[in-house]
């Protein structure tokens, strides 16, 4: 074996290469597409909508923040920021947890609840043309497993991952 191509990168083929830009291509543009109808619908950015939906979706309406953070994938920095504006707007309130002093919950608020459910057909419309309308029902299902597989690899279970929950 010769040393020299153990360490040569494993280069895209074409077909990957066509598969990945396609990807990066469709995903930003799907996420802006998502943001927009939101801002101007319901004026919160998509990050801020996926928030009130886990909050919505948990009993009570509150998660722990750090469980929450993790729910959406982003880092804690960025969800308190998050949440600061959504106190701001009135749509979520922060708890402290009475077993844990350096811990809290995020609340959804009734006003919050009630931003959601106004603004969650226009969300849904917007995510079944511009994302399930396409697909069909095979490819709809091939799509979802490939996602769950990648996702899946890029979350190792135990401690010491890089995670952006656990920043």
């Amino acid at each position: 074996m010769n040393m020299a191509s153990a360490d040569e990168p494993r280069w895209l083929s074409d077909e990957e290469q066509r598969t990945w830009r396609a990807y990066i291509h469709a995903t930003t543009l799907l996420d802006d597409h998502l943001d927009r109808q939101l801002q101007r619908d319901a004026g919160m950015p998509h990050i801020y909508y996926g928030l009130l939906v886990g909050l919505a979706e948990a009993p009570r309406r509150r998660l722990r923040m750090t469980e929450l953070a993790m729910k959406a994938k982003i880092t804690r920095s960025r969800l308190s920021h998050a949440i600061a504006r959504l106190e701001k707007n009135g749509w979520v309130r922060r708890e402290d947890c009475p077993s844990d002093k350096r811990g809290q919950f995020a609340v959804l608020t009734d006003e919050g609840y009630e931003v959601l459910m106004r603004s969650a057909p226009g969300h849904v419309a917007a995510v079944r043309q511009a994302f399930f309308d396409r697909l069909t029902v095979d490819q709809q299902k091939a799509l979802g497993e490939a996602m769950l597989l990648i996702a899946e690899g890029l979350q190792p279970e135990g401690t010491g991952a890089d995670l952006p929950w656990l920043r």
